[in-house]
């Protein structure tokens, strides 16, 4: 009877070790390999300087939807300076402010954990990690000089709510995680794999924030991938239906600027639509950002069919990827 009980108890103490040994080598990944933003970016470089008549700030045509817009690239090219170098600073301002919601819940997760956790360990590092980007996302701000506002005022009022969710509701925290990483991994990415002339800043930003958000959203699917399978039928079904919602919501608010950016630049309103809400290519980008959840979703069992209805519904369905951070085939998203 013991021995029963021992074979009966062993797959779930191996998976246990085998998840807290996932966390050990990411933590240990944080231990040898982690930057510091004002020693690893020479802010003070003459490359370095911002200046109005820079092509460099045009806004990108591989990561930027708006930079692929006709209306954006018939305009003169000291307008396209001016509106990259605003749009790239909001880009910056809103991420600042989603690691900080990110930090905040962490610091709510991490709080009740027990002595000895894999995870307490981990989220520290990464709180230590999201806090350097801080750093470097408001310097980026700063040296560019345009007085952004991040995200829109109702966005916002996530602050009152992300951080407590993490405490009550963990496994939705950290999807609303991916929701903001798997966005801004993914352009950033593109924008690299293109090879096309960016600002120093920008990529010296870029390159840091790739090397240490692959721990990140590792983490973030691991810690799903771990307990979500523990939830009983009807909290897998209520996440399966939240994991859309929050990806279409996280996602939506780092990709669209606030209103005052059409506002500041006299942006049509037909032009915001397209861009963000119409065209077609706009609408298989946005789905693309989120093949490696969707495959995350499919593994931890939250891509029944009434989900399936929902991810379709919000226009973010699609193929899975293979592999973690696959780059984008053309014509990939809507053939699946």
């Amino acid at each position: 009877m013991a021995s029963a009980t021992v074979k009966t108890a062993d797959p779930v103490v191996a998976l246990a070790r085998q998840y807290a040994e996932k966390l050990l080598l990411l933590s240990q990944g944080s231990v040898d390999k982690h930057f510091d933003p004002f020693t690893d970016i020479d802010w003070d470089n003459p490359d370095f300087a911002i200046d109005a008549t820079d092509r460099r700030w045009i806004l990108p045509e591989s990561g930027d939807m708006f930079g692929r817009h006709p209306w954006y690239k018939s305009q003169p090219e000291d307008r396209k300076i001016e509106i990259g170098l605003w749009r790239q600073a909001n880009i910056a301002k809103v991420g600042l402010q989603f690691e900080t919601l990110l930090i905040g819940g962490m610091v709510q997760h991490t709080f009740k954990l027990p002595n000895g956790s894999a995870e307490f360990r981990y989220c520290t590092h990464e709180v230590i990690e999201e806090c350097n980007h801080t750093l470097m996302f408001q310097e980026m701000v700063n040296r560019i000089g345009r007085d952004v506002p991040g995200m829109g005022p109702i966005l916002k009022k996530l602050t009152y709510v992300v951080p407590p969710l993490a405490a009550v509701f963990p496994n939705l925290f950290f999807m609303a995680v991916l929701s903001g990483e798997e966005p801004i991994d993914h352009i950033q990415k593109a924008i690299l794999r293109a090879g096309e002339e960016v600002h120093p800043i920008m990529r010296g930003v870029m390159a840091i924030h790739i090397a240490e958000e692959a721990r990140h959203i590792s983490f973030a699917h691991e810690f799903l991938e771990h307990h979500v399978p523990q939830a009983n039928q009807l909290n897998k079904f209520v996440l399966s239906l939240a994991f859309p919602i929050v990806m279409w919501i996280g996602g939506r608010a780092i990709i669209i600027p606030p209103r005052s950016f059409f506002q500041e630049f006299g942006i049509p309103r037909s032009v915001r639509k397209e861009v963000f809400f119409g065209l077609p290519d706009s609408k298989e980008a946005f789905a693309g950002y989120f093949g490696d959840v969707r495959s995350l979703a499919k593994r931890i069992g939250l891509m029944n069919p009434v989900a399936k209805t929902v991810w379709k519904v919000l226009g973010i369905d699609g193929a899975t990827t293979r592999y973690r951070s696959e780059p984008d085939r053309p014509g990939q998203v809507r053939a699946a």
